[in-house]
């Protein structure tokens, strides 16, 4: 059996990529490496709260190293590479083990491996299912899906693409986590008419929020 192969950002990148982190999410002292890495080397990187952002912000660092295979129309638009971004509460426990908590970390490394191991593409406005039961992520929550929007940097704008290289971009994607009522009128109309019915918006997790659909 051949082996699969190994993606990883070289030293060099992997220092520009905490440098963009840290000025566009805001400044960390710690990374979650990842111990076993089969296919991708994928950390996350904790960015904790502020006074001005009171919650935490978890980046993937790694998942950018793997190309995607994204469609021949979509080729010009430099959208082979992504990491991913969640906003947690200021209070999460980030170590703990228990799935109320950890399914975060859980599901960022799952959809972070999803184009690796299904040969597809990820890009803004695609939804993914926690698990293939469509059951929730957790037992506290009814929550069971997400759709990827455009990551929100520390300055409240859009996180511009990290530019590696000069045919090496890579795009960051917000985890929104919706509930099935949700995803399944996003997946009947569109991710604008979705968001239209958000009158409380936010992108931090709170696993008890309001359904809108």
């Amino acid at each position: 059996m051949s082996k699969m192969p190994m993606y990883a950002y070289s030293n060099r990148e992997l220092l520009k990529f905490e440098s963009f982190v840290e000025q566009n999410f805001g400044k960390f002292d710690s990374v979650l490496h990842e111990i076993i890495s089969p296919d991708i080397h994928l950390d996350i990187i904790p960015v904790p709260p502020t006074d001005e952002q009171p919650f935490y912000k978890l980046v993937t660092m790694g998942a950018g190293a793997y190309k995607m295979n994204v469609p021949k129309e979509l080729k010009g638009q430099k959208l082979e590479r992504a990491e991913y971004v969640i906003f947690l509460p200021g209070d999460w426990d980030l170590s703990s083990s228990d799935e109320k908590y950890y399914w975060a970390i859980r599901q960022l490394k799952a959809i972070a491996r999803l184009p690796v191991n299904s040969g597809e593409w990820l890009g803004l406005g695609h939804t993914l299912s926690a698990h293939d039961d469509s059951s929730p992520v957790a037992e506290n929550t009814k929550l069971n899906s997400f759709v990827l929007l455009a990551a929100w940097g520390k300055n409240q704008e859009f996180v511009e693409p990290l530019k590696l290289g000069l045919f090496k971009q890579v795009n960051f994607y917000q985890l929104l986590p919706l509930y099935q009522e949700e995803l399944e009128f996003k997946l009947a109309n569109s991710l604008n008419d979705l968001l239209r019915r958000f009158d409380d918006f936010s992108l931090i997790v709170d696993p008890n929020r309001k359904n809108w659909c």
